[in-house]
């Protein structure tokens, strides 16, 4: 065991949070429910689509797939690039002297964004070709505006804690790094519905009072309260077809698509409202929250050991110590390589989670037809692939694909009719 104290902390400060993160992860994931585990079998994607729409859904997700890797490969790069020589310490180097922690975010923030914007703005017009979106020009570059103010100033404050906690406590500062990562996180997901989500939608009352009549009567068969139904204009923007919960406590809030409401047969509206429902009633927005707490916690004490006063890390950045602000492009860095390699086990906890909600839905519902239609509406209006390549879906993918949840209502149908 090292001897250096802080090391220690580092390491106390790591495995605790994988204890943690791991204990909490066996016990309150639904891993029975995972498709990849069940004991169903999926749908082909012929009996969803005719073969010319299965086509045109391969070949649109196909381009849309190989621009996210494209984006994703060259966005963790550039951060490396940056990170791992002394060219983002020089950067930082030459800006003002005042401000400069938030003047280096702010940089370093703006410059991955544009390294990555053509393969954004190459998506953008693809969905616009094939009429999944509709959103104009410059609204597209006022969210690049906002998603990229939005960004610094959550990094900002992130980085900044870790740099002046490193200052102000140079022996103990992973101890409090990841206490302060995880107050952070679950701050973030409390205040997110309320703060960020008005940046990007504008949110309104659910108005149908006939529909407001069924969910009230879904909540009670699901045993939630509901507090707010929210529908976002999201129809000036796509015509793909959403609904989400977020927040939790006050702030927490079912919230549908407009486009949802517009164009789709109330049943199936439904079983999507009851999905919704279900995250609810299961509290996974609170679950998710606290895995990404402890997750962000155990980064804290994994960046400290990376960055040691001794480590090839911190001397090939350019920074002297964690307490210099010159270590800010290394510690972004490695928070980006960190979210890459992570995206694995936190997909599959999500598609966990949304596995148990389809089967929330259903048994609320017993709305097998309308579960299976919308599956294909929700394929269909994003021109998604419903069968999407193992290796995407292993690290991308948040939800089952659709055959997998066609599947999943095919096998619960069956099991149901059951004597």
């Amino acid at each position: 065991m090292p001897k250096d104290p802080t090391r220690r902390l580092a390491w106390a400060v790591t495995l605790s949070a994988l204890v943690g993160f791991v204990v909490l992860a066996a016990v309150v994931v639904p891993w029975r429910w995972l498709p990849d585990l069940g004991t169903w079998t999926a749908v082909a994607p012929g009996d969803l689509f005719p073969a010319h729409r299965l086509d045109q859904l391969d070949a649109f997700s196909g381009q849309q797939r190989l621009l996210r890797w494209l984006g994703i490969g060259i966005g963790l790069g550039w951060a490396l690039i940056l990170g791992l020589t002394d060219w983002g310490a020089r950067l930082i180097g030459i800006l003002p002297s005042r401000f400069r922690l938030l003047s280096a975010v702010a940089v370093l923030c703006l410059l991955g964004q544009i390294v990555v914007l053509p393969f954004g703005w190459l998506s953008y017009r693809n969905a616009v070709a094939v009429g999944l979106s509709n959103q104009s020009i410059a609204s597209w570059w006022q969210d690049q505006g906002v998603d990229w103010l939005v960004t610094t100033v959550m990094t900002a404050i992130g980085v900044g804690a870790i740099v002046l906690l490193a200052r102000r406590l140079p022996r103990t500062w992973p101890v409090w790094g990841a206490v302060a990562a995880m107050v952070m996180v679950m701050a973030g997901s409390f205040a997110y519905p309320v703060v960020i989500e008005p940046l990007f939608n504008t949110f309104t009352p659910l108005r149908d009072q006939s529909l407001r009549h069924d969910i009230t009567q879904i909540a009670d068969r699901e045993g939630v309260h509901v507090d707010e139904v929210l529908v976002a204009d999201a129809s000036r923007r796509t015509t793909a077809l959403n609904a989400y919960v977020s927040g939790f406590g006050s702030t927490r809030r079912v919230v549908l698509y407009d486009t949802l409401l517009d164009s789709i047969p109330r049943a199936q509206i439904d079983v999507v409202v009851a999905h919704e429902l279900a995250h609810a009633r299961h509290r996974d927005v609170v679950t998710m929250t606290a895995l990404a707490a402890l997750g962000s916690a155990m980064g804290v004490g994994l960046l400290a050991l990376l960055l040691g006063p001794n480590g090839r890390l911190l001397r090939r950045s350019g920074a002297r110590a964690v307490a210099d602000v010159a270590v800010i492009p290394v510690v972004m860095a490695l928070m980006a390589a960190g979210a890459f390699v992570s995206a694995p086990a936190q997909n599959l906890i999500s598609r966990a989670v949304e596995a148990r909600a389809d089967v929330g839905s259903l048994t609320a519902t017993h709305a097998y037809d309308a579960f299976t239609a919308m599956q294909v509406q929700l394929c269909d209006r994003a021109w998604a692939d419903p069968d999407p390549p193992a290796w995407s879906q292993w690290w991308l993918g948040s939800h089952p694909t659709a055959v997998q949840r066609v599947g999943m209502a095919d096998y619960l149908r069956e099991r149901a009719a059951r004597p």
